[in-house]
Protein backbone atom coordinates (compact mmCIF):
# COMPACT_ATOMS: atom_id res chain seq x y z
CA UNK A 1 0.00 0.00 0.00
CA UNK A 2 2.72 2.46 1.03
CA UNK A 3 6.45 2.14 0.38
CA UNK A 4 8.87 4.75 1.70
CA UNK A 5 12.52 4.45 0.66
CA UNK A 6 15.54 6.34 2.03
CA UNK A 7 13.50 9.37 3.06
CA UNK A 8 15.47 12.43 4.25
CA UNK A 9 14.46 15.81 5.61
CA UNK A 10 16.72 18.51 7.09
CA UNK A 11 15.54 21.84 8.47
CA UNK A 12 17.73 24.98 8.22
CA UNK A 13 20.41 23.10 6.28
CA UNK A 14 23.85 24.70 6.30
CA UNK A 15 23.10 26.95 9.28
CA UNK A 16 23.89 26.74 13.00
CA UNK A 17 20.27 25.66 13.50
CA UNK A 18 20.53 22.68 11.14
CA UNK A 19 18.31 19.81 12.27
CA UNK A 20 18.19 16.42 10.57
CA UNK A 21 14.57 15.50 11.18
CA UNK A 22 14.34 12.33 9.03
CA UNK A 23 17.43 10.27 8.15
CA UNK A 24 17.38 7.55 5.45
CA UNK A 25 14.03 6.27 6.70
CA UNK A 26 12.48 3.30 4.91
CA UNK A 27 9.09 1.79 5.70
CA UNK A 28 6.73 -0.63 3.98
CA UNK A 29 3.06 -0.46 5.01
CA UNK A 30 0.81 -3.32 3.99
CA UNK A 31 -2.81 -2.96 2.90
CA UNK A 32 -4.99 -2.76 6.02
CA UNK A 33 -2.12 -2.12 8.44
CA UNK A 34 -3.03 0.00 11.47
CA UNK A 35 0.35 1.24 12.67
CA UNK A 36 0.84 3.22 15.86
CA UNK A 37 3.91 5.47 15.98
CA UNK A 38 5.59 6.36 19.26
CA UNK A 39 8.83 8.22 19.91
CA UNK A 40 10.74 10.66 22.04
CA UNK A 41 10.51 14.44 21.68
CA UNK A 42 11.78 15.55 18.27
CA UNK A 43 11.91 11.98 16.94
CA UNK A 44 10.38 13.03 13.62
CA UNK A 45 6.91 11.50 14.02
CA UNK A 46 4.83 14.45 12.80
CA UNK A 47 7.49 15.36 10.23
CA UNK A 48 7.08 11.88 8.73
CA UNK A 49 3.32 12.44 8.34
CA UNK A 50 3.98 15.89 6.86
CA UNK A 51 6.26 14.36 4.23
CA UNK A 52 3.78 11.60 3.38
CA UNK A 53 0.89 14.06 3.03
CA UNK A 54 2.95 16.56 1.03
CA UNK A 55 2.74 19.34 3.62
CA UNK A 56 6.56 19.45 3.54
CA UNK A 57 8.82 18.78 0.53
CA UNK A 58 11.35 15.98 0.92
CA UNK A 59 15.11 16.37 0.51
CA UNK A 60 15.67 12.86 -0.80
CA UNK A 61 14.06 9.46 -1.15
CA UNK A 62 10.81 8.12 -2.62
CA UNK A 63 7.21 7.70 -1.50
CA UNK A 64 5.04 5.26 -3.45
CA UNK A 65 1.32 4.91 -2.68
CA UNK A 66 -0.53 1.99 -4.24
CA UNK A 67 2.04 1.70 -7.00
CA UNK A 68 2.07 5.43 -7.82
CA UNK A 69 5.13 7.55 -7.07
CA UNK A 70 3.78 10.56 -5.14
CA UNK A 71 7.19 11.88 -4.04
CA UNK A 72 6.77 15.20 -5.83
CA UNK A 73 2.98 15.42 -6.01
CA UNK A 74 1.36 18.49 -4.47
CA UNK A 75 -0.44 18.28 -1.13
CA UNK A 76 -3.73 19.11 -2.87
CA UNK A 77 -3.37 16.22 -5.31
CA UNK A 78 -2.45 13.79 -2.52
CA UNK A 79 -5.46 14.94 -0.46
CA UNK A 80 -7.75 13.08 -2.86
CA UNK A 81 -6.13 9.84 -1.70
CA UNK A 82 -4.80 10.61 1.78
CA UNK A 83 -6.93 11.82 4.69
CA UNK A 84 -5.53 13.39 7.83
CA UNK A 85 -6.79 14.34 11.28
CA UNK A 86 -4.65 16.79 13.26
CA UNK A 87 -4.05 17.28 16.98
CA UNK A 88 -5.85 20.63 17.03
CA UNK A 89 -9.67 20.17 16.89
CA UNK A 90 -9.85 23.60 15.21
CA UNK A 91 -8.11 22.25 12.11
CA UNK A 92 -9.76 20.17 9.42
CA UNK A 93 -13.18 21.87 9.52
CA UNK A 94 -14.73 25.19 8.47
CA UNK A 95 -16.05 26.61 11.79
CA UNK A 96 -18.55 29.06 10.28
CA UNK A 97 -20.22 26.40 8.14
CA UNK A 98 -22.90 23.95 9.26
CA UNK A 99 -22.06 20.35 10.11
CA UNK A 100 -23.82 19.10 6.97
CA UNK A 101 -21.93 21.63 4.82
CA UNK A 102 -18.60 20.42 6.20
CA UNK A 103 -19.60 16.83 5.53
CA UNK A 104 -20.68 17.78 1.99
CA UNK A 105 -17.25 19.27 1.31
CA UNK A 106 -15.62 16.03 2.45
CA UNK A 107 -18.08 13.82 0.58
CA UNK A 108 -17.45 15.62 -2.71
CA UNK A 109 -13.69 16.00 -2.44
CA UNK A 110 -13.02 13.10 -4.82
CA UNK A 111 -15.86 13.98 -7.18
CA UNK A 112 -15.90 16.27 -10.19
CA UNK A 113 -16.65 19.87 -9.20
CA UNK A 114 -19.76 21.54 -10.63
CA UNK A 115 -21.70 24.74 -9.92
CA UNK A 116 -24.32 22.72 -8.06
CA UNK A 117 -24.12 23.14 -4.28
CA UNK A 118 -27.47 22.19 -2.76
CA UNK A 119 -27.41 19.12 -0.50
CA UNK A 120 -29.82 16.46 -1.70
CA UNK A 121 -32.20 14.55 0.55
CA UNK A 122 -30.21 11.37 -0.15
CA UNK A 123 -26.97 13.05 0.95
CA UNK A 124 -28.58 14.47 4.10
CA UNK A 125 -29.81 11.00 5.09
CA UNK A 126 -26.30 9.65 4.57
CA UNK A 127 -24.85 12.34 6.83
CA UNK A 128 -27.45 11.68 9.55
CA UNK A 129 -26.81 7.95 9.39
CA UNK A 130 -23.05 8.50 9.54
CA UNK A 131 -23.21 10.92 12.48
CA UNK A 132 -25.58 8.63 14.38
CA UNK A 133 -22.77 6.08 14.56
CA UNK A 134 -20.83 8.48 16.79
CA UNK A 135 -23.45 8.30 19.53
CA UNK A 136 -23.06 12.03 20.24
CA UNK A 137 -26.48 13.23 19.04
CA UNK A 138 -24.94 15.24 16.20
CA UNK A 139 -27.29 13.73 13.64
CA UNK A 140 -29.96 16.07 15.05
CA UNK A 141 -27.70 19.13 14.69
CA UNK A 142 -26.91 19.14 10.98
CA UNK A 143 -27.63 22.87 10.77
CA UNK A 144 -25.39 23.79 13.71
CA UNK A 145 -22.14 25.63 13.03
CA UNK A 146 -19.12 23.41 13.63
CA UNK A 147 -17.53 26.26 15.59
CA UNK A 148 -20.17 25.79 18.32
CA UNK A 149 -19.17 22.19 18.99
CA UNK A 150 -16.94 21.03 21.83
CA UNK A 151 -13.39 19.90 21.03
CA UNK A 152 -14.35 16.23 21.20
CA UNK A 153 -17.45 16.67 19.04
CA UNK A 154 -15.46 18.65 16.50
CA UNK A 155 -12.70 16.04 16.37
CA UNK A 156 -15.32 13.31 15.89
CA UNK A 157 -16.82 15.27 12.96
CA UNK A 158 -13.33 15.75 11.50
CA UNK A 159 -12.78 11.99 11.73
CA UNK A 160 -16.07 11.33 9.92
CA UNK A 161 -15.08 13.84 7.22
CA UNK A 162 -11.72 12.10 6.79
CA UNK A 163 -13.36 8.71 6.26
CA UNK A 164 -16.67 9.59 4.57
CA UNK A 165 -15.04 8.74 1.24
CA UNK A 166 -12.73 5.82 2.06
CA UNK A 167 -9.14 7.10 1.73
CA UNK A 168 -6.28 4.96 0.53
CA UNK A 169 -4.34 6.10 3.59
CA UNK A 170 -5.49 7.65 6.89
CA UNK A 171 -3.04 9.73 8.95
CA UNK A 172 -3.89 10.46 12.60
CA UNK A 173 -1.47 12.98 14.09
CA UNK A 174 -1.96 12.79 17.89
CA UNK A 175 -5.63 13.47 17.18
CA UNK A 176 -6.71 12.94 20.80
CA UNK A 177 -3.84 14.76 22.54
CA UNK A 178 -5.73 18.05 22.99
CA UNK A 179 -8.80 16.39 24.53
CA UNK A 180 -9.59 15.53 28.13
CA UNK A 181 -8.99 11.83 29.02
CA UNK A 182 -12.66 10.78 28.85
CA UNK A 183 -13.30 12.51 25.53
CA UNK A 184 -9.97 11.26 24.15
CA UNK A 185 -10.95 7.68 24.99
CA UNK A 186 -14.31 8.15 23.22
CA UNK A 187 -12.73 9.58 20.05
CA UNK A 188 -10.04 6.89 20.06
CA UNK A 189 -12.68 4.18 20.37
CA UNK A 190 -14.63 5.67 17.45
CA UNK A 191 -11.42 5.84 15.41
CA UNK A 192 -10.60 2.20 16.08
CA UNK A 193 -14.09 1.06 15.11
CA UNK A 194 -14.09 3.02 11.83
CA UNK A 195 -10.60 1.77 10.94
CA UNK A 196 -11.58 -1.85 11.55
CA UNK A 197 -14.97 -1.64 9.81
CA UNK A 198 -13.54 0.02 6.69
CA UNK A 199 -10.24 -1.87 6.83
CA UNK A 200 -8.39 1.43 6.53
CA UNK A 201 -4.62 1.52 6.14
CA UNK A 202 -3.68 3.87 8.97
CA UNK A 203 -0.67 5.54 10.59
CA UNK A 204 -1.43 6.95 14.04
CA UNK A 205 1.08 9.08 15.94
CA UNK A 206 0.40 8.96 19.68
CA UNK A 207 2.18 10.18 22.82
CA UNK A 208 0.44 7.52 24.92
CA UNK A 209 2.49 4.32 25.10
CA UNK A 210 -0.40 2.22 26.38
CA UNK A 211 -2.60 3.35 23.49
CA UNK A 212 0.22 2.54 21.07
CA UNK A 213 0.25 -1.00 22.46
CA UNK A 214 -3.54 -1.48 22.74
CA UNK A 215 -4.49 -0.23 19.27
CA UNK A 216 -3.44 -1.38 15.82
CA UNK A 217 -1.70 -4.49 14.56
CA UNK A 218 1.77 -2.98 14.39
CA UNK A 219 3.90 -0.52 16.37
CA UNK A 220 6.96 1.41 15.29
CA UNK A 221 9.19 3.50 17.52
CA UNK A 222 11.17 6.47 16.22
CA UNK A 223 14.25 8.21 17.56
CA UNK A 224 16.38 10.96 15.98
CA UNK A 225 14.61 10.71 12.63
CA UNK A 226 14.88 6.94 12.27
CA UNK A 227 12.77 3.86 12.99
CA UNK A 228 14.54 1.93 15.73
CA UNK A 229 11.88 -0.65 16.59
CA UNK A 230 9.12 -2.32 14.55
CA UNK A 231 6.88 -4.96 16.11
CA UNK A 232 3.61 -6.59 15.06
CA UNK A 233 1.14 -9.39 15.78
CA UNK A 234 1.27 -11.41 18.99
CA UNK A 235 4.60 -9.88 20.01
CA UNK A 236 2.99 -6.46 20.00
CA UNK A 237 -0.04 -7.67 21.96
CA UNK A 238 2.23 -9.03 24.69
CA UNK A 239 4.14 -5.76 25.09
CA UNK A 240 4.02 -3.70 28.27
CA UNK A 241 4.93 -0.04 28.71
CA UNK A 242 7.87 -1.11 30.90
CA UNK A 243 9.16 -3.51 28.24
CA UNK A 244 8.76 -0.84 25.56
CA UNK A 245 10.74 1.69 27.59
CA UNK A 246 13.45 -0.87 28.24
CA UNK A 247 13.64 -1.74 24.54
CA UNK A 248 13.97 1.95 23.66
CA UNK A 249 16.84 2.45 26.12
CA UNK A 250 18.62 -0.70 24.89
CA UNK A 251 18.46 0.34 21.22
CA UNK A 252 18.95 4.09 21.51
CA UNK A 253 21.34 4.13 24.45
CA UNK A 254 19.36 6.95 26.06
CA UNK A 255 16.29 7.51 28.22
CA UNK A 256 12.89 8.07 26.64
CA UNK A 257 12.34 11.85 26.55
CA UNK A 258 8.63 12.46 26.34
CA UNK A 259 6.88 13.54 29.53
CA UNK A 260 3.40 13.23 28.03
CA UNK A 261 4.05 9.64 27.01
CA UNK A 262 5.32 8.68 30.44
CA UNK A 263 2.49 10.45 32.26
CA UNK A 264 -0.05 8.98 29.86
Amino acid sequence: MLKITNLNKTFHAGTVNEKKAIIDLSLTVNDGDFITIIGSNGAGKSTLLNLISGTLPIDGGHIVLNGTDITYQSEIKRAKRISRVFQDPMMGTAPDMWIEENLALAYRRTKRHTLKWGISKKERELYKETLAQLGLGLEERLNSSVGLLSGGQRQAVTLMMATLQKPELLLLDEHTAALDPKTAATVLGISDRIIREQNLTTLMVTHNMQNAIDYGNRLIMMHNGQIIFDIAGEEKKNLTVEALLKKFEEISGSEFANDRALLG
